[in-house]
């Protein structure tokens, strides 16, 4: 008998129904996971788009809530030393960064359904497993979008900070000036639109591996997002790296960066800033407080402790938020 046609299987190199087992079996085997889901997945782009806003809120919940248990609600003395902010944020502040980052979840996920919905169509350049490209190109081509996506959002960020109207967008992303990790994507809905677009874009424009693409963004990127606004520094990646944006640096920008005062608006790489003379060089880093005897016993005794746990109260979530984050 002859299988029945499925262009969709056809477009990602997928056998189509009615393959014998074995051959969908060896074909499972050297495709990746993103792209067997694609080949069956809902031909709505509603349902793509709600499915990636509920992975992304997965995926939220873990990093984020993760982080934030371990550093938040259950601080120490010792932790606390690498603290930026000697202070913590009120619940009444997480609250809102959680209900901004709900908003930001919706936004995001549009881009990539979009990009899932037009390779399903035929309508891009993206492909799964290492195919005809080879291991050269996919491994290539991750450091090349990586690149291009953080000068892409230093460029975005930057403008949001010198261009009146866009700043009107992105200046409640700073009324959380002491940021938690709940803050990464804590945006107007614009901004975390136009932050995901690459991952529309970049298929359209050359050959890319879609699995690579999203565990890039997804996993690579919000990870890396997590670590900015952990509001903590590591002891091995401080403030005064020549290259690499740290927790501090993104720190600063919460808490400096207003109109027309773009202070560190890139991602992952310095160098951006570096050139167009957005740096701070006056530092406030943990390493520098400690080493002025800022992170003493005493000074942490004084620091009061945040009930985190009212944000797992249903109650606490029916108050009227708050209008002005203290």
């Amino acid at each position: 008998a002859i299988a029945a046609r499925d262009p969709a299987a056809e477009h990602f190199g997928l056998p189509a129904p009615g393959t014998h087992h074995s051959t969908r079996r060896r074909v499972a085997q050297s495709e990746m996971v993103l792209c067997e889901l694609m080949s069956s997945a809902p031909e709505s782009f509603i349902i793509v788009w709600a499915t990636i806003a509920v992975l992304a809120l997965v995926a939220v919940v873990i990093l984020s809530g993760s982080v934030f248990m371990v550093y938040y609600a259950r601080p120490t003395y010792e932790k606390w030393q690498y603290k930026i902010n000697p202070k913590y944020p009120s619940a009444e502040d997480v609250r809102l960064e959680i209900t901004q980052t709900l908003k930001g979840i919706v936004a995001a996920a549009f881009a990539p359904a979009l990009s899932l919905y037009l390779s399903q169509k035929g309508m891009s350049k993206a492909y799964c497993g290492v195919g005809e490209m080879g291991w050269g190109y996919l491994i290539g081509s991750f450091f090349a979008t990586w690149i291009l996506a953080d000068a892409f959002e230093f460029g975005y960020h930057y403008l949001g900070h010198s261009v009146a109207g866009m700043w009107e967008v992105h200046k409640h992303h700073h009324r959380f000036y002491n940021p938690s990790p709940f803050s990464v994507i804590a945006d107007e809905p614009t901004d975390q639109l136009m932050r995901a677009l690459p991952m529309a874009i970049f298929p359209m424009i050359a050959p890319m591996n879609m699995d690579m693409l999203f565990l890039q963004f997804g996993v690579f990127f919000y990870a890396y997002g997590v670590y900015l606004h952990w509001g903590h520094e590591l002891e091995s990646l401080d403030a005064h790296h020549p290259w690499i944006n740290t927790s501090y640096q993104h720190y600063a920008h919460h808490a400096l960066s207003i109109m027309n005062k773009p202070y560190h608006t890139g991602f992952y790489i310095k160098l951006w800033d570096q050139l167009a003379g957005s740096t701070l060089e006056k530092c406030g880093c943990s390493k520098c407080a400690r080493a002025k005897g800022e992170r003493s016993v005493e000074a942490w005794e004084k620091i009061e402790k945040p009930d985190y746990s009212v944000l797992l109260s249903p109650s606490f979530w029916l108050e009227p938020a708050a209008k002005k984050v203290a």
